[in-house]
């Protein structure tokens, strides 16, 4: 297999190299791109170094089988038919293809076989909040099909990029000092904070990261399940929680949600109230799969559940999916 990573600078990108290394993802031939910035940077990678390329309109991807792409939906939209003119499968990280009818949104714990169907060579990531929820979803909706959803998010710093984490850091040690907090990334101070907006309003009073949810999880899951969102960041280093309550056309039991989340393929169970334990992100953070806790029968539809979600975003969220996407690819002989 020839790889390559494009945005291999940003945190994403260095993600990839971290998930390939540990998940021992067949690799004979390595290549790095980023921008004319990143360009020259070297990176290690199983003992041997690697320059980053600038990427550019050549044909640099000609025998590469798959490539990596979090390099942002401009960057993906400006170079998708360099990357696939000569077959490599693009697997892209961001916003950019994600609700193109002719491309592919893939979980490969919930729908792997739309990765099959891929009239452009390019099969999309989804957003890290998205796959987070719909990982948890799918052994519920396996039961009984789920027909409304209301989740509130509660997302970590680094959901915005490695500068935002160091913001968030920066922030805690001008405000430790007396000092004025300096604030760039977000729309307000994130120290000691909650900002309930991820990304810019719409006219309907939603946000993009919410409204990526509500059509994300469709387009995913099949169906035309009702869902409303609401995106909240806060002062959190890494790993996205999410509190999530479903309806379902069947009552669904607290213990059978419980055995069905312990079997799901990607989830952990972690659902002990009488010991206190339940997933939180400080704990989580750099782990695989997605974690669930805090399950209840709603108390005000017969019909529904609430639980508690906690996921890695940069991993799971990001670049363990698409790793996961192409060793999918690569089980079903359909890659390489």
């Amino acid at each position: 297999m020839n790889v390559a990573i494009v945005g291999v600078s940003g945190a994403v990108g260095q993600e990839f190299l971290r998930v390939l290394d540990e998940r021992n993802f067949p690799i004979d031939e390595l290549f790095l791109f980023g921008s004319s910035r990143s360009a020259g940077r070297v990176y290690t990678f199983r003992d041997k170094q690697y320059t980053v390329k600038e990427l550019k309109q050549n044909d640099d991807f000609k025998g590469i089988d798959v490539a990596f792409v979090s390099a942002g939906a401009g960057a993906s939209r400006e170079f998708e038919e360099t990357i696939t003119k000569y077959g490599a499968v693009m697997i892209d990280n961001s916003s950019a293809f994600r609700m193109d009818k002719d491309v592919p949104l893939v979980v490969p714990e919930v729908n792997p076989e739309d990765a099959l169907d891929r009239p452009r060579g390019v099969i999309a990531n989804p957003n890290c909040t998205t796959i987070q929820m719909v990982v948890a979803l799918k052994p519920l909706h396996d039961i009984s099909p789920i027909k409304r959803i209301h989740v509130s998010t509660y997302q970590a710093a680094s959901g915005a990029g490695a500068s935002a984490m160091d913001e968030l850091v920066k922030q805690y040690e001008e405000l430790a000092k007396g000092d004025e907090a300096t604030v760039e990334k977000f729309a307000y101070q994130l120290a000691y904070n909650l900002i309930p907006q991820v990304d810019v309003f719409t006219e309907n009073g939603y946000t993009k990261e919410e409204m990526k949810m509500y059509h994300e999880t469709r387009k995913i899951m099949h169906s035309d399940v009702e869902v409303s969102a609401t995106c909240v960041r806060v002062p959190v280093m890494r790993a996205h929680s999410e509190s999530t309550w479903i309806e379902t056309e069947t009552p669904i039991s607290v213990e059978a949600a419980r055995q069905a989340f312990a079997a799901a393929e990607g989830v952990i169970l972690q659902d002990d109230t009488a010991a206190k334990d339940y997933p939180m992100p400080l704990f989580i953070a750099g782990k695989d799969p997605v974690y669930v806790g805090r399950i209840r029968q709603d108390l005000s539809n017969p019909n529904g559940l609430t639980f508690w979600t906690v996921s890695d975003q940069i991993k799971k969220g990001a670049a363990l999916n698409a790793v996961q996407i192409a060793e999918y690819l690569l089980k079903v002989g359909n890659i390489g």
